[in-house]
């Protein structure tokens, strides 16, 4: 048996994550991705870039002290390769790639600004598949800070995938999702809809994946649109101090929850569904298959 440690780094618009991954090697046998580390740091890149166009001074000494610790951490766990992508608050800030020079020089840490389709195709390369029926259609929907990608899937493909300005950092910052941009999104997914029947609906994110945590429902179950909507009205109708104290919401995920719950019942409307699954992966169990993915 052989065990590889590689990593990923995901700088989002509302956190930065670390994941550390064993992959577990035996021969006849396919490989195991197991999580042996996650590290999460609220530096919200996207309250600089989608209210004032550039990441401030103090964010860019936050993310230097976090590349710094992340170097330091995957050293500590012998992490052979890694891979460090940025997304919307990065590839919107005039600064980004100033942002992305600096880190190198300070800490040895590549990012890599990476865009709305590329970000899609790393999602896709998750274990996503394994959830596949043959019978069934698939539209996977990723909700960030700062976009939402919606990936559709049939026969066990991606067909057709779209990123857009729809985020919920975006959405708190006062950039209320643009009424074009939501309609975009909302013709897009009503057309793409007419093309499948037994349609199944897979989303990812922070936010769902503690909305479904704190549902207490089993895992591999689907959480019903009937239930977001109660969870929508519920987080809205309290205070955010209530949000924190009352409900156990981390301080960056009590605002953010309500602007990526009405994405995710916005996006179970225009496809007329009424149930989703919430496999909990994302962009770094995507980067970490890629990185291993090429060497193989």
């Amino acid at each position: 048996m052989e065990i590889k440690k590689y990593a990923a780094i995901d700088i989002g618009s509302n956190g930065v994550r670390l994941l550390i991954s064993n992959i577990i090697l035996e021969k006849a046998k396919d490989p195991i991705f197991r999580k042996s580390a996650l590290v999460r740091v609220p530096i919200r890149l996207g309250a600089d870039s989608f209210n004032t166009g550039y990441i401030s001074e103090n964010n860019i000494q936050r993310m230097k002290k976090a590349m710094l610790a992340f170097d330091l951490i995957m050293q500590v766990h012998g992490v052979e390769k890694y891979r460090a992508c940025a997304t919307s608050a990065m590839r919107e800030a005039s600064n980004g790639q100033d942002v992305v020079s600096l880190i190198k020089k300070e800490t040895g840490i590549q990012i890599e600004i990476i865009n709305g389709k590329t970000e899609a195709e790393i999602i896709a390369a998750t274990d996503l598949y394994e959830l596949f029926e043959n019978t069934k259609n698939y539209l996977y929907i990723d909700v960030g800070g700062g976009s939402t990608e919606f990936t559709f899937f049939s026969d066990g493909k991606r067909i057709n995938s779209r990123s857009f300005k729809m985020g919920t950092v975006r959405s708190l910052e006062g950039k209320e999702v643009n009424v074009e941009i939501r309609n975009q999104a909302k013709n897009w997914v009503r057309n793409e809809v007419k093309k499948y029947t037994k349609l199944t609906i897979i989303g990812s994110g922070g936010n769902i994946n503690k909305v479904f945590k704190l549902s207490a429902t089993e895992i591999g179950k689907p959480l019903s649109r009937k239930y977001l909507k109660q969870e929508f009205k519920k987080y809205k109708n309290i205070t955010y101090n209530q949000r924190v104290s009352e409900m156990g919401l981390n301080p960056d995920r009590a605002d953010v929850i309500i602007p990526a719950l009405k994405i995710y019942l916005d996006a179970m409307k225009w496809s007329k569904t009424k149930k989703i699954i919430v496999p909990k992966i994302g962009l770094s169990d995507g980067i970490v298959k890629i990185l291993y993915s090429q060497e193989n």
